[in-house]
């Protein structure tokens, strides 16, 4: 496509591609450039571009600031909630914005305190974390739920996926969530990922000391165009921290962890160990 050439977004395939399109409608027949509409927001052109394409969410105070320039009434804050929804799908609604989020990203870095990360997960372990987590899900739910797990993990097949790092606490591989062969196949996925280095996995040993981070994981994700966010979640919660000094602070700590940890060789040769212990049946606890 040439640049600058205009593409037209079906606004029949999604919530989000709707809005899209209906603020592009609007924004055109005000006469206005991307950049007219977003002047006096906090946001850029680019971002309300991403916007009309249904790729990102609309913030409620750019939307507010939308409605007060193209003076349609409130039309585009009271939409809000039905495009986040869309968006969120099976995902809990305090990570639907950071799965949203994880699109866009130059860089990931997780710290795995006691789960793999869901972008690593095959569907059985997907399915045994929420079966732990919510019991009393229908088993159409949880299907839901590991459906948009495994749709989300596609992110690391894309040519322009972002950078992942991750470190996993030692537990995570030594004590099993899934039965043995199953525990091998999550663990041979892990490894395939870091063979073709579309991750690079570091191992936190046991007897390195990590309070307070042992309570929460943690989850940095950089971009090109935008600031860096920090996310920290428990079994039911999730936190997005944007203030940059906390940021920074954290990621401070999670460079500490990342210095402790195994260099990313030596981590792959202990998790394809465990997933070969795990095949022959040895006990690795």
């Amino acid at each position: 496509m040439a640049r600058g050439q205009r593409k037209d977004i079906d606004g029949s395939t999604s919530v989000p591609c709707f809005y899209g399109t209906e603020l592009r409608f609007q924004r055109e027949r005000a006469g206005l450039t991307l950049g007219q509409l977003v002047e006096g927001s906090f946001y850029g052109a680019t971002y309300l571009s991403e916007i009309e394409r249904g790729q990102r969410r609309m913030p409620l105070d750019l939307a507010r600031h939308v409605d007060r320039v193209l003076k349609t009434d409130g039309f585009f804050e009271r939409r809000c909630d039905d495009v986040r929804k869309a968006k969120q799908g099976a995902h809990a609604s305090y990570f639907a914005p950071i799965a949203e989020a994880e699109k866009r990203a130059r860089t990931i870095e997780h710290w795995a305190n006691a789960l793999i990360p869901g972008l690593l997960q095959t569907s059985a372990y997907a399915r045994a974390v929420n079966n732990v987590t919510h019991p009393l899900d229908l088993p159409e739910a949880t299907e839901a739920y590991v459906q948009a797990r495994m749709e989300r993990a596609k992110l690391l097949d894309v040519p322009n996926r972002p950078e992942f790092w991750v470190i996993l606490h030692e537990s995570v591989i030594r004590h099993p969530l899934l039965p043995p062969a199953e525990m091998a196949e999550q663990l041979d996925r892990i490894a395939a990922l870091a063979r073709e280095r579309r991750i690079f996995p570091q191992v936190l040993p046991w007897s390195v000391a990590t309070n307070p981070l042992m309570q929460l994981s943690l989850m940095f994700l950089e971009f090109d165009d935008e600031p860096p966010l920090t996310y920290t979640e428990g079994p039911y919660h999730g936190q997005i921290v944007d203030d940059p000094a906390l940021v920074k602070q954290y990621h401070k700590a999670y460079d500490r962890l990342r210095a402790a940890a195994l260099s990313p060789e030596a981590s792959l040769v202990m998790i394809e160990q465990a997933a070969e212990d795990y095949r022959n049946g040895k006990q690795l606890c």
